[in-house]
């Protein structure tokens, strides 16, 4: 049987320094035996895999005050991208994956949880236009399979991007289900406001979302809709103070649109509590859709 990669000394329990923290990404990266997909089978975007898997681990510990000790669910774990460096860091905590496309759960699976027992991984059959349209059931009907109150620290990296409102408000129903008191979400979207809209019409943006438009969802390429969504940025956070969550701090907003004063992420970047004083609602019926 292979070895299990040696972890590197992240400490237990409470908050990480920022000088422990860049260490530790170092050690990450000069890690050969950390197991990496190939190439023909990375389907979570451009750029350098485990580099970008580091970036993260970042934000989510300095932003998202992620604990060693913290019960860690991924939505939208691909194939491991986010995964492999944090099995360097939750010594004491615990990680599961859920993700609609079987091969990179499979992958992850057998590479990952192989090695590292805390950490499982989880398909689910959910119907979706690019990543998984054979998919048996849909995304509105989805029921995450762990009980209430199972997580620390929800995180979702580029999943709302590719996601329609019906689709991030069953989401963000199930998210608060499996929250424990005191858990973070932590996400990422592409989010319309005046800076970003002002960016777009500007033709400063990553990607031809059209920055004039009025549509609370609109798409970078409409005959493509999933390959990138944007939301208006009130009405995305209205699917998640429905249900009871509300954000714990500003908002990092990325480059992606072009904004005259960016932060130093790509996307939009949120971090969400759970608001005591708000009862979730009742399912709401979908919506109908953008254009």
């Amino acid at each position: 049987m292979t070895a299990a990669p040696s972890r590197s000394a992240a400490p237990q329990g409470g908050a990480v320094s920022d000088k422990s923290l860049d260490w530790l990404g170092q050690q990450i990266l000069k890690n050969r035996f950390i197991p990496r997909p190939s190439a023909d089978r990375v389907f979570v975007g451009d750029g350098d895999f485990l580099l970008i898997g580091v970036e993260f681990l970042n934000w989510f510990v300095r932003l998202g005050n992620l604990k060693p000790s913290d019960r860690v669910l991924d939505i939208g774990c691909g194939i491991g991208r986010m995964a492999l460096p944090l099995t360097q860091y939750l010594e004491a905590g615990s990680y599961d994956g859920v993700d609609i496309v079987a091969d990179g759960v499979d992958w992850c699976t057998q590479n990952i949880t192989s090695r590292y027992e805390k950490f499982r991984f989880h398909h689910l059959d959910l119907g979706h236009a690019i990543y998984n349209p054979a998919g048996k059931k849909a995304t509105v009907d989805l029921r995450l399979p762990f009980a209430d109150g199972s997580f620390d620290f929800v995180f979702m990296t580029s999943v709302v991007t590719h996601f329609h409102a019906d689709d991030v408000r069953a989401y963000a129903r199930e998210i608060r289900r499996v929250m424990a008191p005191g858990a973070r979400l932590f996400f990422t979207a592409f989010m319309l406001n005046a800076p970003a809209r002002e960016g777009l019409r500007a033709g400063k943006g990553a990607y031809s979302f059209d920055g004039a438009a009025l549509e609370p969802e609109i798409y970078a390429d409409p005959a493509n809709p999933l390959a990138g969504v944007a939301f208006d940025e009130n009405y995305l956070l209205a699917s998640f103070l429905a249900v009871g969550l509300r954000r714990n701090q500003q908002a990092v907003y990325g480059r992606w649109s072009g904004r005259a004063t960016p932060g130093p992420s790509f996307q939009d970047i949120n971090v969400l509590g759970i608001d005591p004083s708000i009862r979730p609602a009742s399912p709401a019926i979908a919506t109908p859709r953008g254009p």
